[in-house]
């Protein structure tokens, strides 16, 4: 089954959603409804899957269904379900955004367990998007400590994204500097110093690259630049997957307080269930975002560039000590950027 491409969704799909709800008022309402809270890049993404899924759920449950959707950077997300926002599902970017809502009572304990792959039913990898030509020829981390070099991507304090950004680029230091920690502080400083703009999420850093034209390398997840690139013309920018980066998990969890105050507790299930069908596996593929479902993944291998994928656990310990040890108020991330 062909899948429209992103390239042609991305900008149009704003808009339909905007249209989509000035239209709900006059529609009529369905038999249930369904909040989904993601991560501030996937609107594209959920506005191809959420019809697919209301197709399927009345054909095989004989009752409609209306999917909504919330977007904002993963940790904003987390906080406001913490605040009351009554989302049945979460589709983050970020286990610790979802192990929050798991300390707080929200989420099962056990929900890495609940669905494949540590919850995870596709992945991604960060990249980068430069301008045609590639003219500061950046082709691995370590060409983003060059003098010359302005970088662009989201706030590690306040986006999933960012963080991923700040990992990848520690952990490939790491690797090429022998873990020498003195050594890998030092390029993580000239790193950060050469970023010209922190926005709070992947969307806004994509509108600082491309439509305010600052930077000369965007760093995102691939799935995001890839989609970038097709939108806004191959022939303006490249992407560079460099050969080592990290690990980009997207789990997922019903909210379980919200799904069982709304009687949505199956409706959230099947929702995520729906994501590791082949179909839907084939559909992120063509979004740019890793699968596991085997077929896919052979459909798409020529899609996917080779490169060593560190995982958070063998780097830093596991996503708790990244935090208390970089993110934390006080932690290295500022300490590095201290002038």
């Amino acid at each position: 089954m062909a899948f429209p491409r992103p390239a042609a969704t991305l900008k149009r799909s704003l808009l339909a959603v905007a249209v989509a709800a000035s239209a709900s008022g006059a529609a009529n309402a369905a038999d249930r409804e369904l909040l989904n809270a993601s991560y501030d890049i996937a609107r594209e993404l959920f506005a191809e899957i959420n019809p697919k899924f209301e197709s399927w759920w009345e054909k095989e449950h004989g009752e409609s269904v209306e999917v909504s959707q919330s977007h904002n950077g993963s940790s904003a997300q987390a906080r406001s379900i913490m605040q009351g926002l009554g989302a049945d599902v979460v589709t983050f970017n970020q286990v610790t955004d979802v192990q929050v809502l798991a300390d707080a009572g929200l989420v099962a304990d056990d929900w890495q367990e609940a669905f494949d792959n540590n919850a995870s039913p596709y992945y991604s990898t960060t990249a980068f998007l430069v301008r045609k030509g590639n003219p500061k020829n950046i082709e691995s981390w370590d060409d983003l400590a060059g003098d010359d070099v302005e970088i662009v991507f989201p706030n590690p304090k306040t986006s999933g994204n960012g963080r991923y950004t700040y990992l990848a680029a520690w952990g490939a230091a790491d690797k090429r500097l022998d873990g020498d920690e003195e050594k890998i502080r030092d390029y993580m400083k000239t790193f950060l110093g050469n970023v010209e703009v922190f926005d709070t999420g992947g969307r806004g850093a994509t509108t600082s690259f491309i439509e305010r034209e600052i930077g000369d390398v965007l760093i995102s997840f691939e799935s995001e630049v890839n989609n970038i690139r097709g939108e806004y013309g191959s022939d303006d920018y490249e992407v560079v997957v460099p050969p080592v980066s990290i690990l980009a998990e997207f789990p997922v969890a019903v909210v379980k307080e919200n799904a069982e105050k709304n009687d949505n507790v199956d409706l959230a299930q099947g929702y995520l269930d729906y994501l590791y069908r082949e179909d839907t596996q084939r559909l992120l593929a063509n979004f740019n975002y890793r699968v596991h479902d085997d077929t896919v993944v052979e459909e798409f291998s020529d899609q996917f560039p080779d490169t060593r994928l560190l995982e958070v656990k063998d780097v830093f310990g596991g996503w708790d000590q990244a935090m208390e040890k970089h993110f934390e108020s006080g932690g290295l991330i500022d300490q590095l950027q201290r002038r």
